[in-house]
């Protein structure tokens, strides 16, 4: 379903990732029919998991049947190469994630981890969100923010000039000032 280029047809992977913790309520709901199919309707004509420590897998499938390939694993020792070649992330809400995608200028979804106590994560999500760098979701709210999303109206991501902190917290500490 991807654009045809000289009537071969564009991969657009949709890459969903978990980073190193178990959140199988994310992975189950991008393995959900609704959320492929609407991924699918959407034109992306592959998704690929990457599940963590999961117990939940998510069902193969090649694509041939006219519907999104779908691919999982656990680990990867890079996943800055699957963020590349995604053109849509659907993320945990840790920062890692979170700015490491956003750095690269990928449209993401952050879906946060309602389970966790104390979530400061949502509150980055949220805050980014509000700002149209990305869109945050739950679990259950997933498909329709995929259903109603549009890539167009995110804003991109600047991240911010350090140097000053840095210089502030080496004159405290007494370090030399680099010239």
């Amino acid at each position: 379903m991807g654009e045809a280029r000289d009537g071969v047809k564009v991969k657009r992977v949709v890459f969903v990732t978990v980073g190193t913790t178990c959140f199988d309520a994310l992975v189950k709901v991008a393995d959900s029919q609704e959320v492929k199919d609407e991924l699918y309707r959407r034109g992306y004509t592959d998704l690929l998991i990457q599940m963590g420590r999961g117990s939940y897998l998510p069902t193969k499938s090649t694509g041939d049947d006219g519907s999104l390939a779908v691919d999982y694993f656990t680990f990867s020792s890079s996943i800055a190469d699957h963020l590349r070649s995604a053109s849509l992330v659907i993320s945990h809400a840790g920062s890692g994630s979170i700015f490491e995608t956003l750095q690269l200028g990928k449209p993401l979804i952050v879906v946060v981890n309602e389970d966790l106590m104390d979530n400061h994560q949502s509150e980055l999500a949220e805050e980014l969100a509000e700002r149209k760098h990305l869109y945050c979701a739950r679990p259950l709210t997933l498909h329709q923010t995929i259903a109603s999303m549009d890539l167009n109206s995110l804003v991109p991501y600047s991240p911010g000039d350090a140097t000053p902190v840095a210089k502030l917290i080496n004159r405290f500490l007494g370090f030399p000032e680099e010239s």
